[in-house]
């Protein structure tokens, strides 16, 4: 059995690494036959240093005839053009609209000479337009490449999960330049029973050719990457993501790696998929020279089946993930410092005598703006299934709180243009996750803890008796007839929800201010309270100071400016 280093592979990466991306996401889909509750799920972190985290809302709405509909790139506010509106819009709430369409991304870059500088539709403004037009996940495929090829696309390449109530797909797409408007694309279909996960690399390689019932693509997909001198085989042998993102190190490393951790949670370090027609099962661990960038000539599997059926908190789960257990344990290295912090400061490289080195890029990150995970449940009406939970900032020390996408308003903790990443609110819960999370960075492997059991407490309450008592109570209106009483009570209890979590938020805060001042951590009783004198109860008595790890005690006492203060 090969054993890993976990600080060397942590600290040494190869110079010859390309830097991967700051801004970037990761999306995990589930599909109804692999879930617990039959639901189809998929989970998005938006990561970008830039983005501010709300609850986008768009109601309902008609428009005449000849309506234009302005649009403004996404992460820039950009205006880039007009398009023809449609005549009828469905309500949209975050990446989920009213019929329980989801769709999620991440970005991937490809080559430079793909970029349409004259399009319109950005990858951004793909997604909304298309929740607001489309109701299943087919149709929103149609859709988005309706869009981009009709008004161009500015964006680089993206990865796409599209999820309804029967069906997941993950598509792969990415412009022409700016000599050939419109895009090449690849969309599969996940098989019922899998999952698949993507964080900023393309992940779909060869595909089938006439399967239009679990495969759709461009019909110039392979025309165009011949004709730019990308592929010169058989058509059989085409591999989109060879041709158009050519796998790297940054790709491995910092994108598919991602991707590796989250099938390795979830399919318990063992991975089952088909390769031609033949189930096939291996352990994880056969592709971590792959994660880790060293063996770039092999494939991950696209779909893998999970070890057991998926719940939504399994899923949040995943999104908190920094690799822990992995060669890549990002809390194990000197870089986590004395108190295991599982985050690095951008850039994510950096040189020292000539070489470059890398830090490592998890699910869980700092710069998270939202995240979420939404559930198309099939077995309820549309007003009652559709459900995304979401939270803000980042994943690992925040929680998620339901929200129905049939709703007809959203909580002011999560309104648009309540601050921005520029402007603090004390209302605003983007403002108090961020709280939270830099409090906890200071001493990480005390303080998320406490965090962390804050956020199971609440999400295991909410994901398996608050909201399944309240879907009950939603679907006998709706089955009787009754839809506005019906979103009356699921506004009532997202926004009532939401408030109150915000509430205890801005508690939490102020307990960890208290109880790790300046670094100690001081006693509390059984009901929370402090432990204090016999005397005066406003002072402590059991006051902590836990010591630094065992990793960095041992790097700090080994360095050579520890000898000149041993020889002093």
């Amino acid at each position: 059995m090969k054993v890993w280093s976990l600080s060397l592979v942590a600290l040494c990466a190869a110079a010859l690494c390309i830097s991967p991306e700051a801004d970037a996401c990761s999306n995990v889909i589930v599909t109804k036959g692999a879930s617990a509750d039959g639901s189809c799920m998929v989970s998005y972190a938006a990561d970008s240093h830039q983005l501010y985290g709300e609850l986008y809302f768009h109601p309902a709405a008609k428009f005449g005839r000849g309506s234009k509909l302005g649009i403004t790139e996404w992460d820039t506010y950009k205006p880039l053009g007009e398009i023809h509106q449609i005549q009828r819009t469905y309500q949209t709430v975050g990446n989920m609209n009213q019929h329980q369409l989801i769709i999620g991304e991440t970005t991937w870059g490809g080559r430079d000479e793909q970029a349409d500088t004259n399009g319109i539709m950005d990858y951004g403004s793909l997604i909304y337009v298309t929740l607001q037009r489309a109701r299943t996940a087919r149709a929103a495929i149609d859709t988005i490449v309706s869009l981009a090829n009709r008004y161009g696309y500015p964006s680089e390449g993206e990865t796409f999960s599209i999820a309804d109530t029967e069906e997941a797909w993950v598509m792969d797409l990415v412009g022409k330049g700016s000599g050939n408007k419109g895009i090449v694309w690849v969309a599969r279909r996940i098989p019922d029973g899998y999952i698949c996960a993507h964080a900023n690399q393309c992940r779909i390689t060869r595909f089938p050719l006439n399967d239009p019932e679990n495969c759709l693509y461009a019909p110039d997909v392979i025309s165009f990457a011949r004709e730019q001198g990308w592929f010169d085989g058989d058509d059989e042998e085409f591999s989109f993501r060879d041709a158009y993102n050519p796998l790297d190190f940054g790709g491995a490393r910092a994108c598919d790696a991602r991707a590796w951790s989250a099938f390795n949670i979830l399919c318990d370090g063992q991975f089952v998929y088909e390769e031609n027609g033949v189930e096939l099962s291996r352990p994880a661990s056969d592709w971590i020279e792959y994660a880790l960038g060293h063996e770039l000539d092999g494939e991950m599997p696209l779909f893998v089946k999970p070890s057991r059926k998926i719940t939504p908190k399994d899923v949040a789960d995943v999104m908190r993930d920094h690799f822990e257990g992995t060669p890549l344990d990002m809390t194990t290295d000197i870089g986590a410092g004395g108190n295991a912090l599982p985050y690095r400061w951008r850039p994510m490289r950096f040189e020292w005598n000539g070489k470059q080195y890398v830090n490592e890029r998890a699910i869980a990150t700092q710069q998270t703006g939202f995240w979420f995970v939404a559930q198309a449940r099939g077995w309820l009406p549309d007003e009652a299934g559709a459900l995304i939970w979401f939270g803000t900032d980042d994943a690992a020390t925040s929680y998620l709180t339901p929200i129905y996408a049939n709703i007809t308003k959203v909580p002011d903790c999560l309104r648009v243009g309540n601050g921005d990443i520029l402007h603090y609110s004390v209302t605003s819960q983007f403002w108090i996750s961020n709280r939270i999370a830099n409090a906890c960075y200071k001493m990480y492997n005390q303080m998320a803890p406490t965090v962390r059991c804050a956020i199971d407490a609440f999400e295991q309450d909410q994901m398996f008796n608050a909201v399944p008592a309240m879907d009950e109570k939603i679907a006998k209106l709706v089955k009787k007839g009754r839809i506005r009483k019906a979103r009356k009570m699921m506004t009532k209890y997202s926004v009532q929800t939401a408030q109150e979590q915000f509430g205890k938020w801005v508690a939490l805060e102020e307990l960890l201010l208290v109880k790790y001042l300046d670094g100690n951590v001081k006693a509390q009783e059984e009901d929370g309270s402090f432990k204090h004198s016999r005397y005066h109860e406003g002072t402590p008595t059991g006051i902590a100071n836990p010591p630094y790890t065992e990793a960095w005690r041992e790097a700090v006492a080994n360095s050579p400016h520890a000898e000149i203060l041993e020889a002093r």
